[in-house]
């Protein structure tokens, strides 16, 4: 057996860095927290090729003393923690004492720092984990870390790094992640001699979404806000009908550290079961502010990775804020804010005045306001045009001087009553039905531009609530008989599944008796399930438990076989007519969550009018 030696520094903090430096975007993270740990309000980043030959982290943090600086690059040496226990209450990002010297170790290393209190800085090069110089620097008070030819000592750690593009891509979404955690720091990056981003200081994470991730994202996000005890969620969530084919634009922080977080992630997936379609994913940027003393950032070498103390809490406290915001957002949208009446200015005195809606005017005996042009000396004029003769014998001409003649004001009880859906001639509608061109496509036109409404879906949403609506009523336990009991037979899964949720269906209003060996008939089910659907959503109940491996979970079940039952109705076979799309948009804008049907697909969406100017090039 070899003689066992106690390795050099050198070696263990190779070795070291094997945890904490696996790619350049590593090393930026560590030199930032370190920044941020600093009190820094500026921080510059700059790489080149991926971040393999050359990257850059430069602050106006408190910077250290020639000692202080010296000592950073021994092992084990921070400022962070003093003893073992306060590893269960971190409240900084970089703790482990070690990032520094691992990174000197495998790379061509400069750090620069300068304190406020002192007129020089100083500036320690080592190459490779080898100390080559320590001098005074003149340098702005901060601190500066260079790190190029990253693993050039270790060429062996080179060859798996990634190509430049991929490496370059971390770096640059990393730099992100830390300035949107941070909206109160200014961030600048840089990758070979171009600005990538320059984000100043802002307000709120909104303002910082909108200037690193463009105003696609934020456009597409709305704030949110929950606390309880010593929990606190907030953030940018997805709006109804929103959602991506990856997790990529789901981002988690965990006091201000950027996470991954299987117990975040499943709770907001889960809270957006029904808000966006299965296999895709919401849009989410959230916060969650926790004591540090239940959370366990120690666990990954990268601190990538945390450990809840109470997980079901933590779960429980997302899960139902985001539900409660999403509900919220689908709240009914019957609740139209009156339009801003819209106004004119008179050309004679400049005075402004409401302006006269042509459709208006229609209701009233097809009156409109008259000019009466006066011949003008101009050769080209001859004749004045003809005068509209549409005001009715017996109202009274009236004149306002010049020339202009106007029908009374209506009284009170002819202003035209505001309603939320109507023909294309209703004046008070605030989605005015145009057209359904093509299959189920239905097109309104609205004050703010056109909604593509898709009438199938739109059923299935109303049908859905009323379901549901149905099945939370208190006499949804009441269940109508069949005519003729319907034989059921299942196999030994099926039977199983059953057995297990035959009380808690029977309280839902399913008559179900046993008829011998894997054979039931049903005899009754629940009113606010058609008889000749009931056979089919039992079946649908049953294949979603075999889906979900036997774990059995009723009411979740149930709710799943509504989503699907919805879709088997007959009525959805045929064409709408134009009054059935017009009183069905009507009814979506009262349900509880308008903008996705039962299986998260949109329902509408509006195309604004600004959208047809720009393509135009021109004012409507």
């Amino acid at each position: 057996m070899p003689e066992i030696r106690i390795l050099s520094d050198q070696v263990a903090n190779q070795i070291a860095a094997g945890e904490v430096v696996e790619r350049p975007v590593a090393v930026l993270k560590e030199l930032v927290e370190n920044s941020l740990d600093a009190g820094a309000q500026k921080i510059e980043i700059e790489f080149r090729n991926g971040g393999k030959s050359y990257l850059r982290v430069e602050d106006d943090g408190m910077g250290m003393n020639p000692d202080q600086a010296l000592l950073a690059l021994e092992r084990h040496a921070t400022s962070k923690i003093r003893k073992a226990s306060d590893l269960n209450k971190v409240g900084t990002f970089g703790f482990r004492g070690e990032a520094l010297p691992s990174i000197a170790s495998v790379s061509r290393f400069v750090i620069r720092t300068r304190p406020v209190s002192s007129n020089e800085g100083t500036e320690i090069f080592i190459n490779g984990g080898k100390m080559i110089h320590c001098k005074d620097c003149g340098m702005p008070p901060g601190t500066r870390v260079e790190v190029s030819h990253l693993f050039n000592s270790v060429p062996g750690r080179r060859k798996f790094l990634k190509t430049e593009v991929t490496e370059a891509t971390h770096l640059i979404h990393m730099a992100k992640l830390y300035a949107l955690a941070h909206p109160s720091v200014t961030f600048t990056l840089i990758e070979g001699g171009r600005t990538v981003f320059r984000s100043p200081a802002c307000d709120s994470p909104a303002d910082r979404v909108r200037e690193i991730f463009g105003r696609g994202l934020a456009e597409s996000l709305t704030p949110m806000d929950a606390q309880e005890n010593d929990l606190r969620l907030s953030g940018l969530l997805g709006k109804p009908g929103q959602s991506r084919s990856t997790r990529k634009e789901m981002i988690f922080f965990v006091n201000r550290r950027p996470v991954d977080s299987r117990t975040i992630s499943y709770a907001v997936i889960e809270a957006f079961h029904t808000f966006v379609p299965k296999g895709r994913f919401p849009p989410a940027i959230l916060f969650l502010e926790i004591d540090p003393a239940v959370v366990d950032v120690n666990v990954h070498p990268s601190k990538r990775e945390i450990r809840f103390r109470d997980d079901p809490k933590v779960r429980s406290f997302i899960l139902n804020s985001v539900l409660a915001h999403n509900r919220a957002m689908a709240s009914p949208s019957s609740e139209f804010k009156p339009a801003l009446p819209v106004v004119e200015y008179e050309e004679e005195n400049g005075r402004q005045v409401p302006k006269i809606d042509s459709q208006a005017l229609a209701l009233f005996g097809q009156s409109k306001i008259i000019e009466e042009s006066q011949p003008k000396s101009n050769s080209l004029q001859e004749t004045p045009c003809p005068k509209e003769e549409t005001i009715k014998d017996d109202q009274p001409d009236l004149s306002d001087g010049d020339n202009k003649k106007i029908l009374p004001s209506p009284s009170s009880a002819e202003i035209i009553p505001r309603t939320m859906v109507g023909n294309r001639r209703d004046p008070g509608a605030e989605w005015r039905f145009l057209d359904c061109p093509h299959g189920d496509l239905a097109v309104f036109s609205t004050l703010q531009g056109v909604v593509a409404l898709h009438v199938r879906a739109a059923y299935e949403r109303v049908r859905f609530e009323q379901l549901e609506d149905s099945l939370r009523d208190h006499s949804s336990v009441a269940s109508q008989s069949l005519l003729l009991p319907e034989p059921l037979e299942f196999d030994g899964i099926d039977r199983a599944s059953l057995e297990v949720s035959l009380v808690k269906l029977r309280e839902l209003g399913f008559v179900l008796e046993e008829f011998g060996r894997n054979f039931y008939r049903l005899e009754g089910c629940p009113h606010w399930i058609d008889p000749e659907y009931a056979v089919r959503y039992l079946h649908d109940f049953l294949e979603i438990a075999r889906e979900n491996g036997g774990a059995i979970q009723v009411e979740s079940f149930v709710r799943q076989a509504l989503e699907r039952q919805v879709n088997y109705r007959d009525e959805t076979k045929d064409d709408f007519s134009d009054d059935e799309i017009m009183d069905l948009a009507n009814r979506l804008l009262s349900c509880r969550n308008p903008y996705v049907c039962p299986q998260g697909r949109p329902i509408y969406f509006e195309i604004p009018t600004r959208d047809f100017e720009n393509r135009f090039k021109r004012k409507l």
